[in-house]
């Protein structure tokens, strides 16, 4: 009998501390869901199908809901514009020296179809960085659209490699007795062309630096940028046409470029110049004059092709070329981009490049 009433015992306690295990299990899992059932609810409408997910949320969606996510939205695409670094100083996909020919024909709807990214009028800037520089290619034209074929076949895709925020201008010098004419038989004026184009151009975009081409020069090396640095750049230093060397100190010819500051410190280029030559010389003799020196890349690296071609008719040699040049700096404060004077005569937007004709006046 003892025995029994200890086993008794013994089963008593067993039992009460199997009810109080129970009970503290209870609390807690009580505790721990109660804890947790508003990400239990979270989950529950993450699991819910998009068109039911859908219906729970038009039910819900304010006003105020609409313009806040919105403004997230702008907000995050602002954030990214932010994101974007300043391109390299060598940007990644240059290639260095450039096979250049002129034998195979090239036609526009080439290369159209090679330049999609182009924006209207000649326009790219660089989707994954942000530009260093602004460029505005010059070009003084007038019937040479077999060498501008060229020079936009080559040009593009080695400005788009260099990285530039750039647009293409071709200036082209119609005659100026006649609105209607596109290709006029005035005698040319390369410089003032130039002017024109620094002119028209910062009417479209705020450029800060001009590269200022004959439609004939190729360059022969994608290291050659064409963009503004320090002094005033000579890029065409080293030409076939002169045996791939530099024929005097003070040749300025072919492709230059200046910055917006430059270019007003000199007070752009003559207008004066009517006819071939002088011009060239009447620059350097500007940037001389203004304390700047002409800096340039190496005979390998500034190495260009010319496209072979007769001399264009009403572009005689200039007769006065070596007087005027010999009085730059007394001319220079008057006759510059201040006493510009010209007329549009017709805006073409073209894929690769934006043509102004304009009436330059006579001599």
């Amino acid at each position: 009998m003892p025995d029994a009433v200890v086993n008794f015992s013994l089963l008593q306690r067993t039992c009460s501390l199997v009810v109080v295990l129970c009970f503290l299990h209870i609390s807690v899992t009580l505790i721990y869901y109660m804890r947790n059932s508003d990400s239990r609810k979270a989950f529950v409408q993450n699991q819910q199908t998009p068109q039911m997910h859908r219906k729970l949320t038009e039910q819900k969606v304010t006003t105020e809901d609409i313009r806040l996510n919105r403004l997230s939205s702008v907000t995050n695409i602002t954030e990214t514009e932010r994101k974007l670094e300043t391109c390299p100083d060598n940007p990644p996909h240059l290639v260095g020296p450039l096979r250049v020919e002129f034998s195979d024909p090239v036609t526009l709807d080439l290369v159209r179809s090679d330049n999609s990214v182009l924006q209207p009028g000649g326009r790219f800037k660089p989707r994954d960085c942000i530009a260093q520089q602004k460029v505005a290619m010059i070009i003084p034209f007038r019937n040479r659209d077999e060498h501008l074929k060229y020079w936009l076949y080559y040009l593009h895709p080695i400005l788009q490699r260099q990285e530039l925020d750039y647009g293409v201008y071709i200036i082209n010098q119609a005659e100026s007795s006649d609105a209607d004419s596109v290709a006029g038989e005035e005698t040319f004026n390369r410089a003032k062309l130039l002017n024109i184009g620094y002119a028209e151009a910062l009417k479209e975009y705020d450029y800060d630096c001009f590269v200022f081409s004959d439609v004939d020069l190729i360059p022969m090396d994608d290291r050659n940028f064409y963009k503004c640095y320090s002094q005033p750049r000579h890029l065409s230093v080293s030409m076939d046409k002169f045996g791939f060397r530099l024929p005097y100190t003070q040749y300025f010819g072919g492709v230059s470029s200046l910055s917006k500051e430059q270019f007003l410190k000199i007070n752009g280029f003559p207008n004066n110049y009517w006819g071939w030559g002088g011009e060239d010389d009447d620059i350097f003799n500007r940037v001389a004059s203004k304390g700047m020196t002409i800096s340039r890349p190496d005979a390998i690296i500034g190495r260009c092709r010319m496209i072979r071609h007769e001399r264009d008719r009403q572009n005689d040699p200039n007769p006065q070329r070596f007087d005027r040049i010999a009085h730059t700096r007394e001319t220079m404060g008057k006759d510059g981009i201040n006493s510009l004077t010209y007329t549009v005569v017709k805006v073409e937007k073209d894929q690769l490049f934006t043509k102004i004709t304009v009436d330059v006046g006579k001599p």
